[in-house]
């Protein structure tokens, strides 16, 4: 067990520790998702929307996390989606998905993620500093890693933003549950597809926001982002030399998220707040 009150947030060695929990964690809880999907799969309730479900396995797999979390460090908090926030003793606060893309989990579709960060301060995207973040997909067992001052990882390869080539960039992003907000997503879209070769709606903000570290995307976008769905993803980007930012104050959030190399954010930026 790892004494909360000893962590020194500005020590490597620390924060590779915190970063091998959070790994060694996502993949036992990603196994389990896995498993309980060839199960199958019950939907225990609608959230927000009759679209936006929870799946039993949902808060199985954060049950796991919690627990798992909760015996390493015991002094640290706990923001997750499926389950009571818990306040931090230590300064350090986990922000968890459980299972990022819960409807294409449902679907049986293979895109979907455990993202687990670590974040000091306050726990709201505001004002937190990530640390450590792991968004690992179970479907394809990847883990994409990252830690404060050590760059995003997937495996040994270490991993850089892209850039968009002659035809335009390569951009994904996402619609909310809510009817009544398509109509401004489409119209967001209009505004940005002049910037894309193709546009890219996988439905699992977590692994997007991998990709753009990974530079399988040039860039991401997308409106009404909790913030357990950008925790991990956003220090992947800025640690790949990208640029996270958003709405409220300048921070990624339910507003806007947008994360890109620098002069495609600055673009994309530009194309979304146009008008609005």
């Amino acid at each position: 067990m790892v004494d909360a009150a000893l962590f020194d947030p500005a020590d490597p060695t620390a924060l590779e520790e915190l970063l091998a929990l959070a790994v060694e964690i996502a993949e036992e809880a990603g196994a389990l998702a896995r498993r309980r999907r060839t199960e199958g799969v019950a939907i225990a309730a609608t959230k927000t929307a009759l679209a936006d479900i929870v799946t039993e396995a949902d808060r199985e797999v954060e049950d796991l996390v919690r627990a798992r979390l909760a015996a390493a460090r015991p002094g640290d908090g706990f923001l997750g989606e499926e389950s009571d926030a818990a306040p931090s003793a230590s300064g350090l606060t986990w922000v968890v998905d459980p299972i990022d893309g819960t409807v294409n989990y449902a679907y049986g579709i293979p895109q979907y993620a455990v993202s687990i960060a670590a974040v000091a301060g306050e726990p709201t995207p505001q004002r937190w500093d990530a640390l450590v973040a792991v968004v690992h997909n179970p479907a394809l067992g990847e883990t994409f890693r990252a830690r404060r001052g050590g760059g995003a990882w997937l495996g040994d390869r270490r991993l850089a933003v892209s850039e968009p080539g002659p035809a335009g960039a390569l951009l994904a992003t996402g619609f909310g549950y809510d009817p009544a907000t398509h109509a401004g997503d489409l119209a967001r879209l209009a505004d940005v597809m002049p910037l894309a070769r193709d546009v890219r709606r996988a439905g699992a903000a977590s692994l997007d926001l991998a990709f753009v570290a990974a530079g399988r995307l040039d860039g991401y976008y997308e409106r009404g982002l909790n913030p357990w769905d950008h925790a991990a993803g956003a220090l992947l980007v800025t640690e790949a030399g990208g640029v996270v930012s958003g709405r409220p104050d300048g921070r990624p959030g339910n507003e806007m998220t947008i994360a890109a190399s620098a002069d495609l954010h600055e673009r994309i930026s530009q194309a979304v707040y146009r008008s609005r």
